[in-house]
């Protein structure tokens, strides 16, 4: 595993995520949304709205600054709620793949992507195995499963040069040494988080499996 600085510290983030009017707008819309949605189904954990947008949208709209320039497709894995994938297709033009394999909950990604107005965001609602995609410059999952179990949709997904985000809570550091030691290799870099003091963001690299 080649480590991006040094030690092993996160860094801060390269920049607030600066959005326009309009993104705002859209995730204004999105929050109204989602609070009607989750009448009904579990999308997120009941909270105040505020406490929903600080929680889920801001957190997912730091991810912004980490995006690789130009209009490499994005790809986020296990959308639900649409977090980070829909608050980031929100914000930019590069076409987004939000896959999430259950139904009620791609209805709810559809149904956003619908209102928001996003052309360039396609939902795909399948399991991760079966996804059909050309190569995908950047893939982001949020709270949805340990390194070990990313890193191989990662390689299998992301062109050679792209990259992967992953918000990680605090196991972060027993995460890289079991992916490390079940024979992965990647470059990473690592950044705090602005929303959860306990939180890192995660920003990988080269992923490949020794021996594959």
């Amino acid at each position: 595993m080649k480590r991006s600085s040094a030690d092993d510290l996160a860094r801060p983030l390269p920049g607030a995520a600066q959005v326009s009017r309009e993104t705002r707008e859209r995730l204004d819309a999105l929050l109204a949304l989602l609070l009607r949605w989750n009448a009904r189904i579990n999308l997120v954990a009941r909270q105040a709205p505020e406490e929903i947008r600080q929680r889920h949208i801001e957190d997912s709209l730091q991810l912004l600054p980490l995006l690789p320039e130009g209009l490499t497709p994005l790809a986020d894995l296990g959308s639900g709620g649409g977090f980070p994938g829909l608050v980031l297709a929100a914000a930019v033009t590069r076409p987004v793949h939000l896959v999430e394999s259950d139904r009620r909950k791609a209805a709810f990604l559809q149904a956003a992507v619908a209102e928001l107005g996003l052309p360039h965001v396609t939902v795909h609602a399948v399991r991760i195995e079966t996804l059909d995609l050309p190569p995908v410059g950047v893939l982001t999952a949020r709270a949805l499963a340990p390194l070990e179990r990313l890193l191989p949709w990662a390689a299998a997904l992301l062109a050679p040069e792209g990259v992967a985000l992953f918000p990680k809570g605090r196991q972060v550091d027993q995460e890289l040494s079991d992916a490390e030691a079940a024979g992965w290799t990647f470059s990473v870099e690592r950044f705090m988080s602005n929303t959860d003091p306990k939180a890192t963001i995660l920003r990988m690299s080269g992923i490949h499996r020794a021996g594959a």
